[in-house]
């Protein structure tokens, strides 16, 4: 047998469906063996795994990197080696850097910057009023999927009226892309928040005044009304409500094909939280009381909810610890805590590792048309993996992220189970749990792997592209089709 790139040996490689003692053979960034240690070839570099575990790397499918645009929040850089420390291997960046990723020049803007990442990614470009027909241009041009504000946040976007939401998901439902929205109401958010403002509210809690469960249950309902009528594919950004999951529930039932995300800090937070830490935790949707938590947990036990992202959303010290709520900038990181939070669950009998594996890695990966290639350990597979140590115990620092905003809700947070080291494509990107400083620039996009299943558009007569002209045979004009007649006959 010839030899190899990289022999991990002497791990337990996961899925959702086991847990396996078992060493991996890499060659050309790629997975080609996984069994017992004798059958593998000799490899030109040998890692010693010893009852490690050998998870698919995680894909979060929202990530804010702010390049270009706001370098003093975050970079590629930057944002890339967080992922790579956090046992991330693959990301999808959010469209509201500056410009916002909804034109062709600025969507390569973005793959330029995106050149100096440590992780693959994909590219979410704006979908908007002024984008809908320019959709299949930026599809052509490199970008993955598309996301829609339909609720406000970070940059201001317009919300997407009803009429564009509708036509492009119409575009795209022919063309099986999928489309992350922001599904809260921006209308009612507005004004409650202008009227709070007036009446000198800048307290923390005035965030989540201004944003109640019923902006979530409104937007996810017409989400899922527009997905079920054009066929499109959607999925529901940041999940932090109880109250919707029930119309995500029959929504499935029905057969729409909607996923849905929701982060650790709409796990593991809540208000009392917010007492506490202020402006820090304003982010979109809000951290909400404590009664949500649960039924989250629940909705991602009974696959209601499908992945954990992170909305990792940095800001500068300064942006986030302001007197007014209203001035706070919304976000904080999480790419890089993500894996360690989670595991920590695990350890605590919330769920299981195959669990786990499901969320972070699996779900993503058949979401966005990667799985198969990533997402898996197995033979063909590209050779991203997280090795961790479920055993480790340590306590989260703001102070030890890479990302550029030291300031982190999980600050002194005591954890169990880490990320030690960090493959993609097969090579080391953070090892012993130090960033390979080398390996920056060796992301790639995964446009190129990109497979979606096979669309199935609904209503396709119905469609904008199809009603603009007149039917074949229709008459031109709405005069009636009568015989002619003369006002004295009308007598």
């Amino acid at each position: 047998m010839p030899t190899v790139d990289l022999v991990i040996r002497g791990g337990r490689v996961v899925s959702p469906d086991a847990i396996i003692e078992a060493s991996v053979a890499i060659d050309g960034g790629k997975i080609v063996a996984v069994g017992h240690d004798d059958l593998m070839p000799a490899g030109r570099e040998e890692f010693r795994a010893d009852g490690k575990y050998l998870l698919p790397g995680a894909i979060d499918s929202h990530v804010h990197f702010r390049d270009p645009g706001y370098p003093h929040k975050e970079t590629w850089a930057t944002g890339s080696a967080a992922a790579a420390c956090g046992g991330v291997t693959t990301v999808f960046d959010m469209p509201n850097t500056k410009p916002a990723t909804g034109t062709v020049e600025a969507l390569q803007m973005k793959l330029r910057a995106a050149e100096a990442s440590y992780v693959d990614f994909g590219i979410h470009a704006l979908l908007g009023d002024d984008t809908v027909e320019r959709l299949e241009d930026l599809l052509d041009n490199g970008a993955t999927s598309f996301k829609a504000f339909v609720g406000n946040t970070f940059g201001n976007l317009p919300a997407p009226t009803d009429g564009a939401l509708l036509e492009a998901f119409e575009i795209l439902a022919p063309l099986g892309i999928r489309t992350v929205v922001h599904a809260e109401n921006s209308s009612i958010m507005a004004r409650r928040q202008q009227r709070m403002s007036a009446a000198g509210r800048i307290d923390a809690q005035a965030h989540l005044a201004a944003r109640p469960e019923v902006c979530e249950i409104e937007a996810v309902s017409r989400i899922i009304h527009f997905s079920e009528w054009t066929g499109a594919r959607v999925h529901i950004a940041h999940k932090s409500s109880a109250d919707a999951l029930w119309l995500v529930r029959e929504a499935k039932a029905r057969g729409v094909d909607i996923t849905v995300e929701t982060c650790p800090q709409y796990l593991l937070l809540n208000t009392s939280d917010v007492l506490r830490l202020g402006g820090v935790l304003r982010l979109n949707p809000p951290i909400r009381d404590a009664r949500h938590n649960q039924p989250l947990w629940d909705a991602l036990m009974d696959g209601t909810v499908d992945m954990i992202a992170t909305d990792h959303a940095p800001h500068a010290i300064e942006e986030k610890v302001r007197e007014n709520i209203w001035e706070c900038d919304c976000g904080f990181p999480g790419v890089e805590t993500q894996m360690a939070l989670m595991l920590s669950e695990v350890n605590k009998g919330r769920a299981s590792l195959r669990d786990y594996v499901g969320w972070s890695a699996v779900a993503p990966a058949k979401a966005w048309g990667l799985y198969g290639t990533k997402g898996v350990i197995a033979t063909g597979a590209h050779a991203d993996i997280a090795i961790v140590d479920m055993d480790r115990r340590g306590v989260l620092s703001h102070g030890k992220l890479q990302t550029i905003s030291k300031l982190s809700p999980w600050n002194g947070r005591s954890v169990q189970g880490y990320p030690l080291h960090t493959l993609v494509r097969g090579r080391f990107v953070m090892r012993d749990g130090q960033l390979v400083a080398d390996a920056r620039g060796w992301g790639k996009s995964v446009k190129g792997i990109q497979k979606m299943p096979r669309p199935q558009p609904r209503n396709v007569d119905a469609a904008m592209k199809n009603i603009l002209k007149a039917p074949a045979g229709a008459p031109q004009n709405a005069l009636p089709q009568v015989d002619a007649v003369t006002p004295a006959d009308a007598r």
